[in-house]
């Protein structure tokens, strides 16, 4: 490469740079990591009590914002303003609906859907939730065990994604607005005024919680593909090898964003996905079918029947600390997740209207997921309770990151399987750390759709050197913990975002939109008699 041109690639970096979001944000997420670090029992310890004293004294805010998200999200679906293009009334969609949904999935909260899809079924079906109130390890117990895993990760999860989307793609498709988190404040601060404190503010708390966040999931996974490996061969990886595992993988997945959406993100994303489908097809089919139809039919109609009451459940008795370990845990991680999520949705949507966003978003998204813990749920369960296999005593000795190995290897062709769970473990490692850090790109760059090669690289070799030092020195767990406190103000903003885009949509539906031309044409004749 000619000095000019390595010249100009490193210009092009400084220059895109959101130096004050950039440095603050990544400052933020260093010094976090610098206590778990060094002061780990201090640092844990008042993390843990911040998130305690969180879901006890607003967890009830989480629960209902959550719910009124929800139910928004159904109404754009069904609504008249499903119709709302976001572009140019006669743009296309920039990606086909298979790539779409590919990149959708893969970006969202699909490499916990892989850590968890073998475990949280069979958590509950050994410690039931209160609100099922089943004796442990029965009928009535397993099939509450697959309904509240249903709505852990369904329609709720995905539904926070999809809204945090839509205004940030609204008023940077129809309004020429940045693209990144604080463009949800366009309706209250305007577009001229997105380099306010408030809008910084925003963009820094977004890279705080994307870098968490991103960087405790590849712990959690990473540590899932090691456990994998100690499991299957009875090699122990020591930290050499998980530093030289992750760094491999880290490669690869920066590659995968350098070389851009079209060329590394979306064929990476149609691979995962393909591979998903197909281990879901064999799990069912291999597995003990009659029962995974049963248990997944009777659990979905008990999540449909209950949802709303589910949503709203605090259980205030004893053992009400439940609620707060799962449910509102839960909810607090999706909302610290939607900055990143809901920026890269906003990326791939261009040309699509809300009813596509939201639909496929939510509704799709819903519907791939249910099938896979069903089908891995009530897999784990029939083969728990006959003795075929025991998969809580080997989450007793390797942890969550165990659950799968012995429930794939109990079933025909349990080598075969286990050893593409594996690879889908990696597949679901690299796209959700490719969006991730093109998100990290974008909001660090004040906005860019397509930030420099530079500054994607960058993130991609601080998040996966990120994830391996957890990984080596421990503290996944209590950066995890930290991120979502995040979660806090991004339900807040979340509703905000909500009003806004009401606020917008409002001026665009024909059944307002008179009214509102009027006011304003009314407005100014006063202005120009004054």
């Amino acid at each position: 490469m000619k000095e000019s041109e390595s010249a100009g690639i490193w210009n092009r970096f400084v220059t895109e740079l959101d130096t004050p979001v950039f440095v603050a944000g990544f400052l933020a997420a260093l010094a976090t990591v610098t206590l778990f670090i060094t002061l780990p029992k201090t640092a844990g310890s008042a993390v843990s009590n911040i998130n305690t004293l969180l879901w006890q004294n607003l967890g009830w805010l989480y629960l209902i914002a959550m719910f009124a998200i929800v139910a928004v999200a159904l109404f754009l679906i069904f609504g008249p303003w499903g119709n709302i293009k976001l572009g140019d009334e006669d743009e296309e969609p920039e990606y086909s609906f298979l790539s779409y949904f590919a990149m959708l999935y893969s970006a969202g909260i699909a490499a916990g859907i892989v850590f968890w899809g073998p475990a949280e079924a069979i958590f509950h079906y050994d410690t039931v939730p209160p609100f099922i109130g089943a004796e442990s390890q029965t009928t009535a117990a397993a099939v509450g065990a697959i309904q509240y895993s249903f709505f852990h990760w369904g329609i709720s999860a995905w539904a926070a994604y999809a809204i945090m989307a839509l205004p940030i793609a609204f008023y940077t498709y129809r309004r020429d607005a940045p693209m990144r988190v604080s463009t949800v404040l366009v309706p209250f601060l305007g577009i001229n005024n997105l380099d306010s404190i408030w809008a910084k503010l925003v963009d820094i708390l977004a890279v705080f919680a994307t870098l968490g966040g991103i960087a405790t999931t590849l712990g959690f996974v990473g540590d899932q593909f090691l456990t994998g490996i100690e499991y299957t061969t009875g090699i122990t990886v020591g930290d050499a090898g998980t530093v030289a595992i992750i760094t491999g993988l880290t490669i690869a997945f920066t590659l995968s964003v350098a070389l851009g959406i079209k060329k590394g993100i979306r064929r990476i994303s149609q691979f995962n996905m393909a591979l998903f489908f197909v281990f879901i097809a064999l799990t069912f089919i291999l597995g003990p079918t009659v029962y995974i139809m049963t248990a997944t039919a009777e659990a979905f109609g008990a999540y449909v029947n209950h949802f709303v009451e589910m949503s709203l459940y605090m259980n205030t008795g004893s053992d009400s600390s439940w609620v707060g370990s799962w449910t509102i845990f839960y909810w607090a991680w999706w909302f610290s997740w939607t900055p990143f999520v809901g920026l890269f949705i906003a990326r791939v949507s261009r040309g699509r209207t809300i009813r596509e966003v939201v639909g496929t978003g939510v509704l799709a998204s819903t519907a791939v997921t249910i099938p896979w813990f069903g089908s891995l749920g009530a897999t784990a369960i029939k083969l728990q309770s006959t003795g075929q296999a025991d998969i809580l005593g080997v989450i007793s000795e390797f942890g969550v990151a165990g659950s799968g190995y012995p429930l794939f290897g109990a079933l025909p062709f349990g080598n075969v399987l286990n050893a593409m769970f594996l690879l889908l473990i990696l597949t679901f490692f690299v796209t959700s750390a490719d969006s991730s850090t093109m998100a990290l790109g974008m909001l660090t760059t004040g906005g860019e759709l397509s930030p420099s090669t530079i500054n994607r690289v960058i993130w991609g070799a601080l998040v996966g050197a990120l994830a391996s030092l957890l990984m080596v020195v421990g503290g996944v767990d209590a950066l995890q913990a930290a991120s979502i406190i995040t979660g806090v103000p991004f339900a807040v903003i979340t509703l905000v975002a909500i009003v806004g885009l009401f606020l917008s949509c409002r001026k665009i539906d024909p059944v307002f939109a008179d009214g509102y031309r009027s006011k304003n044409a009314s407005d100014a004749s006063s202005q120009t008699d004054d």
